[in-house]
């Protein structure tokens, strides 16, 4: 039965955006040099008749939540924004009974998989389009709805996750072992005042001087020595080949000596990042060997490490994780589309999960909870985020109690994307001893957009 507070969607608007990177970023083996971003404004109305805008925002990561290479990258990129004009046109009618927001996304998630499967039979695709990559499209649909039913009920939607406003408890979502269960108590009530920013070091970013090829020249840091001096960096995200042992050790022993010389006592964090690119675990468990032999402080400064085989975890049966996670906290990222895909890593020997808003607000908060409560390891993760999409990320981050850093990576590559939000969110946007203010993200919805602004924001794209 719904409740007074339930929201029906009404209308719908989306716009893209183009943004060009001011340097390339390598990841999974393929380069970026620009992104397109989807932009949603939803209107949705309480079941007392109070009516509110959210917004929501996205890059559409086509390179990362579509990899195949039998798809060219404008063929992926095509297809992404035509399924964003799909679910535009069909969730009014999909989400027009008054729900909660999560219940809107957990009902909807069957027609959105369908819609893709209809594109990708269309345009007569070699492969599906997986189900990831429709995520990261529905992702800033979702977002819209949870900001409006916050505003149209005058509360921040991390008020809006107990028993007073959902119709279910996790166990709908989950399991019988989330009976009586919120995800209220795997949130916090106040998003952290302060919190680390994790800071990419790309496959192609230069790390000294000596490194710079071609000089941008924009007055922004170009090196990372340049970088952790400018914003006071602790948290540094690490990508790494895969496929290339010796390479890849040495990158993280070269990132560790800039760190070393930048301020030998500071309390260093690594992130190491395969984006799935190992044939198998026998190579992570070479490259563990290896970075502890060349340098036991690089390995014990490794916070964790990310998504080291292939993405698909029935596929690849024989890469478990128990060894390596046993020496560090092993995460998937690619891997985790749903609740059977948590139970299976966990399965698997992997030790944590990471959580993406581009996967979804609403997916998160219940994987979140999942996660907490099988004392997984939690991260929050980027996908070159900007302008509100950066926020709602921030904002996760700040409310999930276990989750000790926020990746941030827009402002390195993709600056201008970010141009009137710095003015609105300046502590948010700037780095100041290694961290970013997460505290301010408080306000109605989501706290990232103020109530009456969403559709002028979206015609003016900032």
């Amino acid at each position: 039965m719904a409740k007074p507070t339930d929201v029906a969607v009404k209308e719908v608007r989306i716009a893209f955006k183009d943004n060009l990177y001011r340097c390339p970023i390598k990841f999974g083996g393929k380069v970026g040099t620009h992104s397109t971003d989807l932009h949603v404004v939803v209107s949705a109305e309480t079941g007392t008749g109070k009516r509110a805008d959210g917004y929501g925002a996205m890059p559409l990561g086509a390179t990362w939540s579509f990899p195949s290479s039998e798809v060219d990258a404008d063929r992926k990129l095509e297809r992404m924004m035509e399924l964003a004009r799909r679910v535009r046109a069909v969730l009014p009618d999909a989400c027009g009974g008054r729900r909660h927001p999560l219940d809107h996304a957990h009902n909807f998630e069957p027609q959105l998989f369908a819609l893709a499967a209809e594109l990708a039979d269309e345009a007569d695709l070699p492969v599906p389009i997986p189900r990831m990559c429709s995520l990261v499209v529905n992702s800033a649909f979702d977002a819209a709805i949870n900001d409006a039913f916050g505003k149209a009920n005058g509360i921040n939607i991390y008020d809006a996750y107990g028993p007073d406003f959902l119709t279910h408890d996790l166990s709908h979502y989950l399991d019988e072992s989330f009976a009586g269960e919120y995800p209220e108590q795997y949130t916090l009530r106040t998003p952290r005042e302060r919190m680390p920013l994790y800071h990419l070091v790309g496959a192609l970013d230069p790390l000294t001087d000596v490194d710079v090829t071609e000089p941008i020249g924009d007055g922004l840091p170009e090196t990372l020595a340049e970088w952790v001096a400018a914003d006071g960096l602790t948290h540094l995200k690490i990508k790494l080949n895969g496929d290339d042992l010796d390479w890849d050790v040495a990158r993280v022993l070269a990132v560790d000596r800039v760190a070393e010389k930048a301020d030998a006592g500071r309390a260093w964090q690594y992130s190491l990042d395969f984006n799935e690119c190992c044939e198998n675990v026998d190579y992570l468990l070479a490259f563990i060997e290896r970075l502890e032999e060349g340098s036991a402080q690089a390995f014990a400064r490794a916070q964790y490490i990310e998504q080291p085989t292939a993405r698909d975890l029935r596929a690849n049966p024989e890469n478990k994780m128990h060894a390596a996670a046993g020496r560090k906290p092993v995460v998937i990222d690619e891997s985790l589309v749903d609740y059977e895909s948590l139970l299976l890593a966990e399965e698997m020997g992997y030790s944590g999960v990471a959580l993406k808003a581009c996967k979804g607000q609403s997916q998160s908060v219940i994987l979140g909870a999942a996660a907490q409560k099988r004392k997984l390891f939690l991260c929050v993760q980027d996908l070159t985020c900007t302008d509100a999409a950066f926020l709602h990320s921030a904002g996760l981050a700040a409310r999930i109690p276990t989750v000790a850093a926020v990746e941030g990576n827009g402002r390195q590559y993709c600056p201008a994307a970010n141009a009137g939000w710095e003015d609105r969110f300046p502590g948010t946007f700037t780095v100041t001893d290694g961290h970013i203010e997460t505290g301010v993200l408080t306000g109605p919805g989501l706290g990232c957009v103020p109530p009456g602004q969403e559709r002028e924001i979206l015609e003016k794209g900032a």
